[in-house]
């Protein structure tokens, strides 16, 4: 079983590290080297969360239709190739934007697209396989594995990008992009190989999961005044946390000069104190209410975005360092505790109905938050004249999104809905963590 938990972990880690590379290098380069407007990436960006519905289409056409006797791999390795196909072409946008702007914004959305589509294609596959490979007892420890790896690979592929390209050339990120691409497809492929089990005369093996429509999914959330208070809270939360993603490694350029090795590190930073996270919070688990350890997260990601606020207002690279840090920490803190928020709060017999609730809200956070990251940063220094005020403004709506939803953490009482029998174990939350 082991083997089999290594080989999800290094296709959930194949896909992950696709993006590492478009959101921690080449938005520095569009956004910072290239003088592109940061909208104009995050409108690219937010590509693979405009296609993120298909994924219910995806699972349902994937039970029902299996490809030389698989449910899962054929489709994985479709998505994969996909996220493959984007990454490697991602840089060729940069360059072609600079000579021909509408070829390099038609060869972007087919980029972005191909990895948005891939993404979706294979992240719906690779967790249906976990759960039909571990069962449901051990799906928690699998997903906590393929968790765990992954981070590690986030690490790792920031450390290899910032080697690469220490500065931009467009030669020296094609080959990057090209390695990072390679490497995601070995590991993939090296995951898939005999992992499922063919289904050929064994019909009983599909999944019968249960399905929800958006419209019962908002009427669920709309007729519980707890379930409204959550939803507007992890959407806040969300939004703040995720949103700084495309604009951490330009602000690092713009306000200290930092070169693209430098830059390229960050996420290497953020991820490592978020592993490190990940670990206390389990220590934490059983010890510490849940509120109180979602709320020591969520005050610690505010206090990282006020010190890179402050670092950029006095030009400190220490005190950025220290931001991303307590970025990543609480981060982290956050998104394990808030998991265990989401198992309480739902309800036996509409568990997947409650999840897919909160799993809606993470989704449209994410399209927010980018969303809004790239706009108000590029009106912001629209109106300012200055390029520093545009990236502070955001951090500055973030920490008070941050604030906003401090504030709505008290007011949510888990008492309203009826616990399941079983509290589920850390590594389960942690399961819904990786989706």
């Amino acid at each position: 079983m082991f083997l089999k938990r290594l080989q999800l972990a290094l296709i959930h880690t194949a896909v992950a590290i696709t993006l590492v590379p478009i959101n921690s290098t080449l938005n520095r380069v569009m956004i910072f080297d290239l003088g592109f407007s940061k909208t104009l990436f995050t409108l690219l960006a937010i590509f693979p969360y405009l296609l993120a519905p298909i994924q219910v289409a995806i699972g349902s056409f994937s039970d029902r239709n299996p490809i030389f006797g698989y449910r899962r791999t054929p489709y994985i390795f479709a998505g994969l190739l996909l996220c493959v196909i984007g990454v490697a072409v991602a840089p060729q946008v940069a360059i072609l934007i600079s000579n021909n702007f509408t070829l390099g914004i038609i060869v972007g959305i087919l980029a972005f697209g191909a990895w948005g589509m891939g993404y979706n294609l294979s992240a719906v596959s690779y967790f249906s396989l976990a759960t039909e490979v571990s069962g449901q007892k051990g799906r928690g420890a699998t997903i906590a594995t393929m968790f765990f790896v992954m981070v590690i690979g986030l690490i790792a592929t920031g450390i290899t990008l910032s080697h690469m390209v220490p500065t931009y050339t467009p030669e020296a990120l094609t080959r990057a992009f090209t390695l990072v691409a390679a490497s995601a497809l070995t590991l993939g492929l090296l995951g898939l190989f005999n992992l499922e089990r063919s289904a050929n005369g064994n019909a009983d093996l599909s999944p019968h999961s249960e399905n929800y429509t958006l419209k019962e999914i908002v009427s669920a959330i709309k007729e519980n005044r707890v379930a409204k208070i959550f939803f507007v809270y992890l959407l806040l939360l969300l939004a703040a946390i995720l949103g700084q993603d495309v604009l951490l490694e330009p602000f690092g350029a713009q306000a200290f000069d930092m070169t693209l090795e430098q830059t390229s590190r960050i996420v290497s930073i953020s991820s490592t104190f978020t592993l490190v996270a990940f670990i206390v919070a389990g220590f934490m688990e059983g010890r510490v209410n849940k509120k109180v350890i979602a709320q020591i997260g969520n005050l610690g990601a505010l206090a990282g975005f006020l010190i890179v606020i402050a670092s950029g207002l006095m030009a400190s690279l220490s005190l950025f360092y220290i931001g991303i840090t307590l970025l990543g920490f609480g981060t982290g803190i956050s998104t394990v505790a808030n998991l265990a928020l989401m198992f309480e709060l739902t309800v036996p017999e509409k568990v997947g109905l409650y999840i897919g609730a909160w799993g809606f809200s993470n989704g449209l956070s994410r399209l927010t938050g980018l969303l809004m990251a790239g706009v108000v940063a590029d009106v912001a220094t629209r109106i300012t004249g200055q390029a520093l005020s545009g990236y502070l403004v955001v951090f500055g709506i973030e920490a008070a999104m941050l604030l906003a939803a401090a504030i709505m953490l008290s007011r949510i009482d888990v008492g309203a809905f009826k616990k399941q029998a079983h509290d589920p174990s850390f590594v389960d939350k942690v399961a819904v963590a990786a989706e």
